[in-house]
């Protein structure tokens, strides 16, 4: 059955029996004999299903043993939901690195319980976080997802994170384990690590989180590990991970890890995402049926998804491990705190902050960043706040008309911003004809639809083009840059005049997420 998580005896106080040396409680065994008589009731292929991602973000339900479906969420600083969409905002917390800099688990913990809050908000059962990769390079592409260079601080402001969360009543998935600190080449680079900083540094905030918050899962991650890639780790996921560490949880792949339906689930992988088509499903039912996989396997991964489940609520005779969400929290506050936490000075030279708006007192504002903040690493950690303050709005408002001065400077990106401020944009889906099946909002002028996120009336079915449409209103006059993002055929026009009308095909890159998330082309200028 697996140790029980330390904080549900907060609300489940009847300890009776003892196992590894932590209290089991009375619904700690209902969990148990809920999960094992819902196993027995499955045939083989809709075990095999339920270990395959139904689509982007959740695992299909059974409805004849009472599972609902399992939902899913990116939650490093923010719980984005389902959609990928401005339209569905969230709060954005400052990022994991900012986090960390205030060296404070207890703040990280608080942090957890609002995200644990805004993914019941969204309907969301596991958060895809925390990130607990280390700084080892300044070319890791996703620091900002991380917390520290320093294994002791991740791992106690992880375990922070992990029990706030699951304060909630909503599972983590820690990543991405392991070793699987920088971006370059991720689907196919080996790390390649010596033994002891194998276990003193990039294992060390997982072992920590794992005795100090049992997390109810964690992610594989991409790369190899000293030749093996880590969904096919025998070794660093059964026997360290399980065997020595006593985790209990689900293993998830990363999206689109999961590479070989014998290693995966031989290696120790529960769950292949995204869905629906995966190395799990159909195929892992023919593996066992050619004698490639024990039925055994197969089980034991189904039990790992039916434990969390249980533990989330939502698997039919089993308590879940939170009946009772904690007190609930000012999202926008705790983020202003977090973000005044995170701050370190090195000196406040003859106490130069706070600004103080004193009369005749001027303050230069350079940079475009500090008109168009980056609030957001991207990828994972990509969420829609309501609103945004910029370094520029921000001083603004706070200081006497007259005393801000702000200038661009030299920008030291020349790479197309998306299209939000200024412009207010609309996608139109087409039919074959040219009819109109549905529209929605764009706010960020990015098509972005995942799964069923499509407006009302268009599938993917029946849609053969996207419009998106409507107008830009400049900050300023003079040459503005237009260009477009993602494969397929484009046609571009601004003001009635086509700038570009060509195909983008794919290129070379290994990672599908370059399509996705890849750089901007730009297509023409207009003054």
């Amino acid at each position: 059955m697996g140790t029980p998580p330390r904080h549900s005896q907060r609300h489940h106080p009847h300890a009776r029996t003892q196992r590894g040396g932590t209290a089991v409680t009375d619904a700690d065994q209902v969990r148990h004999d809920a999960v094992e008589a819902a196993l027995g009731k499955l045939d083989l292929d809709t075990k095999a299903r339920l270990l395959a991602g139904q689509d982007m973000w959740s695992l299909p339900a059974v409805p004849e043993i009472g599972l609902e479906s399992l939902v899913m969420s990116d939650g490093p600083i923010g719980v984005r939901g389902v959609r990928w969409t401005a339209d569905d905002p969230s709060i954005a917390l400052p990022s994991p690195t900012a986090l960390a800099a205030a060296w404070d688990p207890a703040l990280a913990r608080r942090a957890g319980r609002l995200l644990a809050q805004e993914a019941r908000r969204k309907g969301v059962h596991v958060l895809l976080a925390p990130t607990v990769n280390l700084h080892r390079s300044p070319l890791g592409g996703r620091h900002f997802e991380c917390y520290s260079e320093d294994p002791y601080l991740t791992g106690a402001i992880g375990s922070g994170y992990v029990n706030g969360v699951q304060d909630g009543g909503v599972g983590t998935t820690v990543k991405h384990f392991v070793g699987n600190d920088a971006e370059t080449e991720r689907f196919t680079v080996d790390s390649v690590i010596a033994p002891r900083p194998l276990r003193e540094l990039y294992l060390a905030p997982f072992e920590a989180i794992v005795a100090n918050a049992h997390p109810w899962g964690i992610m594989t991650a991409y790369n190899r590990v000293n030749g093996t890639t880590m969904t096919e780790n025998q070794y660093l996921v059964n026997e360290v991970l399980r065997a020595e560490w006593g985790f209990d949880g689900y293993n998830v792949s990363d999206w689109m890890a999961a590479r070989s339906t014998t290693g995966d689930i031989l290696g120790g992988l529960d769950v292949a995402m995204p869905g629906p088509q995966t190395v799990y499903g159909p195929a892992l039912a023919e593996a066992v049926r050619a004698g490639e996989v024990p039925e055994s396997a197969v089980d034991a991964a189904v039990r790992n998804v039916l434990r969390l489940a249980a533990r989330v609520g939502i698997l039919e005779g089993a308590p879940a491990v939170v009946t009772e969400a904690p007190a609930p929290i000012d999202g926008q506050a705790l983020a202003r705190e977090l973000a005044a936490r995170g701050f370190v000075l090195v000196r406040n030279e003859n106490g130069t902050l706070p600004l103080e708006a004193a009369p005749g007192r001027t303050v230069a504002l350079l940079g475009a960043a500090a008109r168009d903040a980056r609030v957001l690493g991207g990828g994972s950690a990509t969420v829609f706040p309501e609103r945004i303050v910029s370094p520029l709005d921000g001083l603004g408002a706070a200081l006497p008309e007259g005393a801000l001065t702000f200038c661009v400077g030299a920008d030291p990106s020349d790479e197309l911003t998306p299209a939000d401020k200024g412009f207010a944009l609309r996608a139109i889906c087409r039919d074959g004809s040219g009819a109109v099946l549905g529209e929605g909002s764009l706010p960020t002028g990015q098509v972005q639809w995942i799964g069923d996120d499509l407006p009302a009336g268009a599938s993917y079915e029946t849609m053969a083009t996207i419009e998106v449409t409507g107008t830009f209103v400049p900050r300023e006059s003079g040459e503005h840059a237009f260009g477009t993002r993602g494969l397929g055929a484009f046609a571009l026009a601004v003001g009635g005049e086509t700038l570009w009308d060509g195909v983008q095909p794919m290129g070379n890159e290994a990672d599908p997420f370059e399509a996705f998330f890849g750089a901007p082309s730009e297509r023409g200028r207009v003054t």
